[in-house]
């Protein structure tokens, strides 16, 4: 497959899944599902000419290096596994996470973390890393990248909730400036 096409298509579908579904005029269950069959509809009318098949749907699903979507056991319905800004209840249960945690930003936002801590800011959580390269990478996405690392037993013995998105990527719903080291 054309990697820039699927490229392409998959950022198309993460803003529509995570973000704007009513962009294309699709619904999202409660738990952030979709069929997906008429997902793939609703992206062919919305992008006339250019046919987005189901086994490219399929594609992406398997061979996202983020593993940023799902299907449900029989593929009709499709999500994105974490990172909505639109509101869904992904329903994460409670897990206690590793030791350490780490947060990857870019260089410009180190004074406002410092004062303010991590904030959500338009998403449901604060997205952590659990290794230092896809923190790097997370970082790096907005400039040149910066680590925090997350004293997680620190706020897991104050009570903090951690969750686990099905693609590994650790949520919070804040993270306070005294449980920041630099990394």
């Amino acid at each position: 497959m054309d990697a820039k096409k699927i490229r392409k298509r998959s950022k198309f579908l993460s803003l529509v899944l995570r973000h704007q579904p009513d962009l294309i005029n699709i619904k999202l269950e409660k738990e952030g599902w979709t069929d997906s069959s008429i997902l793939l509809e609703k992206i062919n009318d919305y992008r006339k000419g250019e046919q987005f098949t189901f086994q490219e749907l399929e594609y992406i699903v398997e061979n996202n290096d983020k593993k940023r979507f799902g299907f449900n056991a029989d593929k009709t319905k499709i999500r994105a596994n974490q990172g909505h800004s639109a509101n869904v209840e992904m329903n994460y249960q409670p897990i206690t996470p590793p030791s350490v945690l780490y947060h990857g930003t870019a260089t410009k936002n180190i004074k406002s973390i410092l004062e303010n801590g991590i904030l959500k800011r338009n998403r449901q959580y604060v997205h952590l890393s659990a290794d230092l390269e896809t923190a790097q990478k997370v970082g790096a996405r907005h400039g040149k990248s910066y680590i925090f690392k997350i004293e997680t037993f620190k706020m897991k013995e104050a009570g903090i909730k951690f969750y686990c998105s099905e693609n590994g990527v650790w949520l919070t719903d804040f993270i306070s400036k005294k449980y920041l080291n630099e990394k």
